[in-house]
C-alpha cells in the first residue's frame, strides 16, 4: 500500500485544527458564560429549550445537545434546585415530563445568549457569507460521518430531515434572545433571507 504523506499530514493538522477550535471555543463560552450566572450546561439547557420551543422533552434537548438523557436529566434536577426551570408533566401521557424556563432562566438566557452570539459574530466576521455557508456545510459533512461511525445502520436523511425542522426556529430563536429588541432588528426578522441548513 503506497502512503500519501501529503494527505495524510493534512489528515492529522485538520483534526488537530478541529479539536483546538472546538476547544478554544469552549473556553470562550464558559467565560462568557459565567459572567452571566449560569454554568455552560445550564446554558446549553435553557439554550435548547429556547430553540426546540416550550415545553420540551428531556429527550428532546438530550438529541439536540447529543447528549444522554440522564445526563441531562440530573443538570435539569439541579437546574430545578438553582430555580432556573420547572419539570412538568404531560396531561396527555403522564410518563412523559417537560421541561420549561421559570422567569430566572429566562432572563439568565437573554443576557447570555447576546453576549455569547455576539462574540461568535465577531470571530466569524472574517468570513464571508459564502464562506460561513460553506464551512457550516463541511462541518455538516463530518459530522454525519461521525454520526454514521458511532451509530451503524443510522438513517442520517431522518436526521437531516429533523434538523432541517428545527431550521425553521433558528428566525424566532434569533429574535427572542441573540438580537438585540429594536424595531429595525424586528423587521429584519419578518425578512425572508438565505437559510443554511
Amino acid at each position: 500500500m503506497t502512503v500519501n504523506f501529503e494527505s495524510e499530514i493534512l489528515i492529522l493538522k485538520l483534526w488537530r485544527q478541529i479539536y483546538q477550535t472546538y476547544t478554544l471555543l469552549k473556553q470562550c463560552e464558559d467565560r462568557i458564560i459565567k459572567k452571566h450566572g449560569l454554568t455552560t450546561e445550564q446554558y446549553a439547557v435553557l439554550a435548547s429549550i429556547g430553540y426546540l420551543g416550550e415545553p420540551a422533552r428531556v429527550t428532546d434537548i438530550a438529541h439536540w445537545l447529543e447528549r444522554s438523557t440522564n445526563s441531562i436529566s440530573m443538570i435539569v434536577d439541579r437546574m430545578v434546585k438553582a430555580g432556573l426551570v420547572k419539570r412538568v408533566r404531560s396531561k396527555s401521557d403522564r410518563r412523559v415530563v417537560h421541561v420549561t424556563f421559570t422567569s430566572k432562566g429566562e432572563n439568565a438566557l437573554k443576557p447570555s445568549t447576546r453576549a455569547m452570539f455576539e462574540v461568535i459574530r465577531k470571530n466569524l466576521s472574517s468570513l464571508s457569507y459564502d464562506d460561513k455557508s460553506t464551512l457550516f456545510s463541511l462541518l455538516g459533512t463530518l459530522k454525519y460521518e461521525i454520526l454514521k461511525c458511532l451509530n451503524p445502520g443510522m438513517d442520517v436523511e431522518e436526521v437531516k430531515r429533523d434538523e432541517s425542522k428545527q431550521a425553521a426556529n433558528a428566525r424566532k430563536w434569533l429574535l427572542r434572545y441573540a438580537l438585540p429588541s429594536t424595531p429595525e432588528a424586528k423587521r429584519q426578522g419578518g425578512k425572508k433571507g438565505k437559510t443554511m441548513r
